[in-house]
């Protein structure tokens, strides 16, 4: 499983590295554009898909890597079996809570494809980034289950 999460992780990262290179230059060409009066059509909605896109892309990585807030002024102080259980039941409800999140989006990703829903300026359809982000989601909740499994999240 370790082996598939990191395949995953690097998948997603290498993926949501390129879309953030697209929004940074769709963002200084769009400000060069409009220097000469020439804005480009959809940055706007552009850069909501890709930042979504990234977002949902990024969430393992970041966890795996143990890049996110965690405060531990008072939990550090508790006794290790006092702080293994805690961590055991937040993995839990992270599984619960981002199954949860990951299943939701998948269903209206169904639902936007089925309407045929699209954005307002470039008509681009709604659901492939709603499903990225699902992917995204779903990948975190499998490393919540590996965590669990290995004590992966362990402080050392």
């Amino acid at each position: 499983m370790q082996k598939i999460l990191t395949l995953l992780n690097r998948l997603q990262t290498g993926v949501a590295g390129v879309l953030l290179v697209m929004m940074v230059v769709l963002t200084t060409a769009n400000i060069l554009a409009r220097q000469v009066g020439l804005p480009i059509r959809g940055t706007f909605e552009l850069m909501g898909f890709l930042g979504a896109a990234v977002f949902g892309l990024s969430l393992s990585f970041s966890h795996w890597k143990k890049e996110h807030l965690y405060v531990s002024i008072l939990f550090d102080r508790f006794p290790r079996k006092v702080q293994q259980l805690a961590r055991a039941i937040n993995t839990l409800a992270c599984i619960g809570l981002f199954s949860l999140v990951s299943w939701q989006l998948v269903k209206t990703g169904v639902n936007l494809k089925r309407v045929e829903e699209v954005s307002e300026t470039l008509g681009i359809a709604y659901y492939p980034v709603v499903l990225v982000v699902a992917f995204g989601v779903a990948v975190l909740v499998f490393l919540f289950v590996y965590e669990l499994f290995t004590g992966f999240g362990e402080a050392s």
